[in-house]
């Protein structure tokens, strides 16, 4: 039995789920997100805890028990607390501000970079060198840091780029003086 399959979910109170089928929809106060799951995988509702069964121990059934059990988990987390990524720019002359809801950002290129702020996901910029990403979708925030991450990747000679708060660069050498 998986270990994380078989953990009840608790819903939090302000946080409604709907389960219709295999259609999961939770309803907070950050958002409203819904999934449609397949439907191998039984979802049952209880008062305010989520169980998700499995009918069998087939393949498809074990590599799907866990992960409908996470992705359920995370939506609740999401619609009641909500998730955020923080981005550091480092490097002389980067930084980022907001333009309506949109992003901009100086990266070291001729132009600005601009990052349309997708539905669901909000900019925050409290420093010129800082970037918070956040949403109710664990998800969708991810790929959209990652997305703005893509534009300056770290490199390990000077540690320029964007960076994920928290990341260890690696860093290396550079050219040896020669000696003679």
């Amino acid at each position: 039995m998986s270990r994380i399959g078989k953990m009840p979910i608790t819903v939090p109170s302000g946080v409604t789920v709907t389960i219709d089928g295999s259609t999961v929809t939770a309803k907070g106060p950050k958002g409203e997100l819904s999934r449609t799951f397949r439907p191998i995988i039984t979802i049952e509702q209880e008062g305010d805890t989520i169980t998700v069964s499995r009918p069998d121990d087939s393949r498809e059934a074990k590599s799907q028990h866990g992960l409908v059990r996470t992705l359920i988990a995370n939506m609740v987390e999401g619609v009641s607390n909500g998730y955020q990524k923080k981005l550091q720019l480092v490097g002389v002359g980067y930084r980022a501000a907001l333009k309506g809801k949109d992003l901009e950002m100086q990266l070291g290129y001729s132009h600005p970079v601009s990052v349309p702020c997708p539905e669901g996901i909000t900019f925050e910029c409290p420093q010129p060198t800082e970037i918070v990403v956040s949403g109710a979708s664990k998800e969708q925030v991810g790929q959209v840091a990652a997305d703005i991450r893509k534009w300056r990747k770290p490199e390990p000679y000077k540690g320029k780029g964007i960076r994920y708060e928290g990341e260890y660069i690696r860093r290396k050498l550079g050219k040896a003086a020669k000696s003679e």
